[in-house]
């Protein structure tokens, strides 16, 4: 019963301090994403609700990036602090077994992995998937937060604006619009059958979706080649054709993990998945799914490689020297297979070696370790 008390205590310091760990590292590198995502707002002109939720979708994805440095780090952390409170002492004075204590390092890595896996595997695409989604849909649209005076503004698809001034009441002075791509519903049934229209006009206001022109020109050249004007003193364009150029196509970590499977394995004809003909496609689906297992696989082989400064040697230089090197055999051990990664998707025997290599250098470590931990009891 108190061995059971105290496994739960070594459980429950480590949790706390790898969430700790993990939520401050994920927490900074959101503000700096968040950042960037800015642009949505100033350049694309999404609103802001649209942005904080799009912001908020993408803290899974940061936060799987983390949770392999974050254990590391909690699992020394939490081992340094049992030492020096003498914690550990009083367990082997007590006759609690080392290695009992391994594996429940071993047991946190392997929640920890699992938790990774759940990420990688089915969160992470499914939100990606979803804030992705949010970018399609037209209505988060804030025109006038695009259009800005005295520039030329080509933030949607084959249309650019130019707008000289604008008001404080945001009415629009001296508006030139170039439409190639028949974005823009025209007043005239030439237009609908255009090549491109070119709009001038005095001013005009953003209002319920559309935009109210007045006192302008339509130029438009049709298949013909011919050039016809058209004079207004009011028109409405709608805005609903536009199509802003924020890439809306789900990218390939937005694809779930079963439709890229799919995409490996199940012949072209019986898919619905346009991009898995397209060349290298293939590979960019491996390199892709690596990363959505790999890291999970490494998290254990951490977890035994800390776990050797449960065994002491006498001189004291050597205990406090043997911190730095397993943390950093450790991190680099974190780096290369972040490393390798970016190469599963060229060779086979890279994608074989990354998965095979942690387990076999694991049950090395693992044999090696507690062999060490016997030898420490005969002496």
């Amino acid at each position: 019963m108190l061995k059971n008390k105290i496994y739960k205590y070594l459980w429950n310091e480590i949790f706390k301090s790898f969430i700790t760990i993990l939520l401050t590292f994920t927490a900074i590198a959101w503000v700096v994403r968040a950042v960037n995502f800015l642009d949505l707002m100033v350049e694309d002109g999404y609103s802001a609700s649209i942005y904080i939720n799009y912001s908020l979708l993408n803290i899974s994805t940061i936060m799987t990036r983390f949770v392999p440095l974050a254990f590391l780090l909690s699992l020394i952390f939490s081992i340094i602090k049992f030492e020096k409170q003498q914690e550990f002492l009083i367990l082997w004075t007590s006759g609690i077994v080392k290695t009992k204590i391994v594996n429940v390092f071993l047991l946190v890595a392997l929640v920890v992995a699992s938790f990774q896996l759940v990420l990688g595997v089915f969160v992470n695409p499914y939100l990606l998937d979803k804030s992705r989604f949010m970018l399609k849909n037209n209505e988060g649209l804030q025109i006038n937060s695009v259009l800005k005076s005295n520039e030329f503004i080509d933030s949607f698809k084959s249309i650019t604006f130019y707008i000289d001034k604008k008001s404080p009441n945001n009415e629009l002075l001296n508006i030139f619009i170039k439409d190639v791509g028949k974005n823009l519903n025209l007043i005239s049934e030439e237009a609908n059958v255009t090549k491109n229209s070119t709009i001038i006009a005095e001013k005009g206001i953003v209002t319920n979706g559309k935009l109210v022109l007045f006192n302008g020109i339509i130029q438009t050249l049709n298949k013909k080649n011919e050039i016809k004007n058209i004079q207004f003193k009011k028109n409405e364009l709608s805005l609903d054709g536009l199509t802003i150029r924020t890439i809306t196509q789900p990218k390939i970590q937005e694809t779930s993990t079963m439709s890229l499977f799919k995409c490996l394995y199940v012949p072209k004809n019986n898919l619905n998945l346009s991009k898995c003909s397209v060349k290298n496609y293939r590979g960019e689906v491996v390199q892709n799914l690596s990363r959505r297992f790999g890291p999970a696989f490494y998290i254990p082989l951490i977890s035994v490689i800390v776990s050797f400064l449960l065994i002491y040697k006498k001189e004291k230089k050597f205990n406090f020297l043997k911190k730095y090197l397993l943390f950093s055999l450790s991190f680099l051990i974190l780096v290369f297979a972040e490393i390798i990664l970016k190469y599963t998707g060229f060779f086979q025997v890279i994608v074989v070696s990354y998965f095979i290599l942690p387990l076999i250098v694991f049950t090395f470590f693992y044999i090696y370790l507690i062999k060490k931990i016997s030898y420490e009891k005969k002496i």
